[in-house]
């Protein structure tokens, strides 16, 4: 099952054991059974500090757990974790051991200081980019407290369990058997979903902070561009974030971004976070702003905890997110059958019959790889003809489980209640309306800019970006603007850096002549 390349490097890793562990399987006679006992056997081969036990009893199987020798189990595996998940065995495997994580001291503690009895369960697919993020936060967790457990269940592999708790979407955890959150999850955000943070406190921290020479609103690529640019200018410098990262986290394959031949967006935003951490950079994860004052005295950044920060100069680069159909249903049903990642939600989708909305490439591509999957696929296209480059719309045409609906405008989404049953839409040629039943939708219809919030504050476009003019200045004075958020041509990654790097010295230029 693994190869030697891999055995190789497990050896490797598991030098850094620091106690003995156990991994306790609970079987059955299924085939993934048999296919997760030759993984823990080939495991526990590569180190003398690995035990293999297959006497658990757990209620999912087959499923095991990683425990220190002489402790109770607190992290259970319900489903074969390779592909993106088997990093996560490995770090459940040195962290139970002792092994120290790279968190740091603060949020230890925090996590430390948990007292209630916490029961965690994750949702994942194999093929889903964001769930190992949660997988493995979680699995910390619970290595680092025992009032603290956590299971990984491979919805895949447990179908049972997905409907019983209606999963439609991945990941999604579960808290004492209560719906906690859906979506990519760090773990500060988790501890702050757990209340473990005080708000007032929190508050009261930005608002001691000293004024910035350059304040960044956004943590994607043209914000860490900008970050690390103007660090290197020797200037105070501040990250503001909702989550660091951006929507590169929700970016799979990345094969453009030159000089790196394939990457994936989680790798590539780890990357990015660790570069502006190696200088000296204010980095304010969590945060979303919310309102933006100029005066005479600078630039004020309000954010939604109601903390106000100071700073002379602002990079706006607040991104992008998907478009959403806004049709009624929508939002009732998204993440139960209304979905915007085919490569994490499509397993969950298995056999059954979904519709993708949008006919440019990322609706086509999604509509390939969706094929593989479920019984049918509908793609509809408002427009009379496809978008997509040629060479994707020949591979779809020759898939026989697609069916392609050009000059259709998506009219609901219907459903009775609990999850997606079917789609409306409207024959824009003729006028007539239609029903098709089905499971799941997948809106691939492109990027709508995260700048609500400065309506009314600065210039922006009829399409709601930020108006910049070639030094990314905006219409209110030190003020600039970067990446998707803003009305620079072509939505690439690397494109996107490159403007926060001008912006950055834009903002230098900026200081020094003021």
């Amino acid at each position: 099952m693994l190869d030697s390349n891999i055995k190789s490097q497990l050896k490797t890793y598991f030098e850094r054991i620091v106690q003995p562990i156990v991994l306790t399987a609970s079987l059955n006679d299924s085939p993934a059974a048999g296919e997760m006992l030759e993984l823990l056997n080939e495991v526990a081969e590569q180190s003398d500090k690995i035990t293999i036990k297959t006497d658990g009893n757990a209620t999912n199987k087959p499923s095991f757990t990683v425990s220190k020798a002489g402790e109770a189990a607190r992290i259970t595996f319900a489903g074969l974790p390779m592909g993106h998940e088997m990093t996560s065995f490995i770090l459940a495997i040195l962290q139970v051991s002792g092994y120290p994580p790279k968190v740091e001291d603060e949020v230890i503690a925090q996590i430390k200081g948990i007292t209630q009895k916490l029961k965690f369960q994750t949702f994942i697919s194999l093929s889903c980019h964001n769930c190992p993020d949660v997988v493995q936060a979680l699995n910390l967790m619970a290595a680092l407290n025992s009032n603290i457990e956590h299971e990984m269940i491979d919805g895949a592999l447990y179908q049972e369990l997905v409907d019983a708790h209606q999963i439609m979407a991945v990941p999604t955890v579960i808290l004492n058997e209560e719906s906690f959150g859906q979506g990519r999850m760090g773990i500060e955000e988790i501890i702050v979903k757990l209340n473990a943070n005080n708000p007032a406190e929190d508050m009261a921290k930005f608002n001691a902070k000293d004024k910035y020479d350059v304040l960044i609103v956004g943590g994607g690529p043209a914000g860490a561009a900008a970050a690390i640019y103007a660090a290197r200018k020797g200037i105070r410098t501040g990250v503001v974030a909702e989550r660091f990262g951006g929507q590169v986290l929700d970016t799979m394959a990345i094969e453009n971004f030159i000089s790196v031949q394939e990457t994936d967006g989680p790798k590539l935003a780890m990357a990015l976070e660790q570069h502006v951490k190696s200088y000296d950079v204010d980095i304010m994860n969590l945060q979303r702003a919310s309102a933006l004052r100029h005066s005479d005295n600078g630039i004020e950044l309000e954010l939604a905890n109601g903390a106000v920060l100071k700073s002379k100069s602002v990079i706006i680069s607040t991104g992008a997110r998907w478009r959403e159909m806004n049709v009624p249903g929508e939002t009732e049903y998204r993440n139960k059958g209304v979905a915007y990642c085919p490569h994490c939600d499509g397993p969950l989708f298995k056999g059954k019959r979904v519709a993708v909305i949008g006919g440019g490439n990322s609706g086509v591509e999604a509509a390939i790889d969706l094929a593989g999957l479920v019984s049918h696929v509908t793609l509809i296209e408002f427009d009379s003809a496809l978008r997509a480059d040629a060479i994707l719309q020949k591979k779809l045409f020759s898939l026989p489980n697609v069916t392609v609906i050009k000059s259709a405008l998506t009219k609901e989404v219907l459903g009775d209640g609990s999850k997606v049953s079917a789609l409306k839409y409207e024959d824009r040629t003729t006028n007539e309306m239609h029903t098709i039943e089905l499971e799941g939708i997948f809106v691939q219809i492109g990027l709508l800019p995260n700048t609500e919030w400065l309506k009314g504050t600065i210039d922006l476009s009829p399409r709601g970006e930020i108006m910049v003019d070639p030094k990314g200045e905006t219409s209110v004075p030190g003020v600039f603007a970067a990446g998707d958020c803003s009305t620079a041509p072509y939505k690439q990654i690397i494109i996107a850096m490159g403007e926060g790097a001008k912006t950055a010295l834009s903002a230098f230029d900026f200081l020094i002549r003021s």
